[in-house]
């Protein structure tokens, strides 16, 4: 580790170029998570004291696409990605689980305003998913494809995995080295599960994600409304006093 101290921690400058390449917008909860990833989120926490208090979600409670399989792989998954420590608490009080599944159980999950029709031809990559399967149902597939060749090399499911093995076996995953037979899983990780990733990081917590602002907070994003041009002039280079106090659409309401 190096020694100097004028770089932002690693999880804060990786969040930081989310941000930045998302456009403005390494990787507990309301279902009981199995043994496997309460072990995981205990060894996740660890020596996170300092992290700032959970806040209740804005009234979203229970998951309304996934299974309980499901909901531990996932808790899992945002915990190892956003692991608690002194800037946020770990994923799954972030509110970043309950996001995901409010994306995948409303209209953009269900495939809304996409042509579902055949033939599903082979096409090229700058064309994107080229699939017969809406997102809810490509990322219960993928789940289940991680899940299996989880099993086959550690011998347990992903929500069993130490938080390090699971980690590593994200990071595989993502560079295309994990291999199924069915699922493409580095397109379903790198083009489905991580842009929803940063947009539950970074959306309204009307949404589910971003529990009391935490990552507004994080990076000094007034939130609402939408009329700092001057702000953006004025405090260039500089600390924005509203940033203290960021404003969601819950504020307005």
């Amino acid at each position: 580790m190096s020694d100097d101290t004028t770089q932002p921690p690693p999880r804060r400058h990786f969040l930081r170029q989310v941000i930045t390449v998302a456009g403005t917008a390494s990787l507990s909860s309301p279902l009981a998570v199995g043994a496997g990833a309460g072990a995981a989120i205990a060894a996740t926490n660890a020596g996170a004291a300092d992290a700032p208090a959970a806040a209740p979600s804005p009234g979203l409670i229970g998951y309304e696409s996934f299974s309980a399989d499901e909901a531990a792989f996932v808790e899992t998954m945002v915990n190892v990605m956003c692991p608690a420590d002194q800037f946020t608490p770990n994923g799954v009080d972030c509110g970043l689980a309950i996001f995901i599944d409010r994306q995948l159980s409303g209209a953009y999950g269900k495939g809304a305003g996409r042509y579902m029709s055949g033939p599903w031809l082979q096409g090229k990559p700058q064309l994107g998913l080229q699939l017969p399967l809406t997102p809810e149902q490509f990322f219960k597939a993928g789940v289940e494809a991680a899940n299996r060749q989880a099993s086959k090399k550690f011998g347990k499911t992903f929500d069993q995995l130490a938080p390090a093995d699971a980690d590593a076996f994200l990071a595989a995953i993502a560079d295309g080295k994990v291999v199924d037979e069915d699922i493409t899983l580095g397109s379903w990780f790198n083009e489905l599960v991580y842009p929803l990733f940063t947009q539950a990081c970074y959306a309204d917590p009307l949404y589910g994600g971003n529990n009391n602002k935490v990552f507004w907070k994080m990076l000094g994003y007034p939130g609402l409304p939408a009329t700092h041009t001057l702000d953006m002039v004025n405090y260039r280079g500089k600390p924005f006093p509203g940033a203290k106090d960021p404003k969601s659409i819950l504020d307005f309401s």
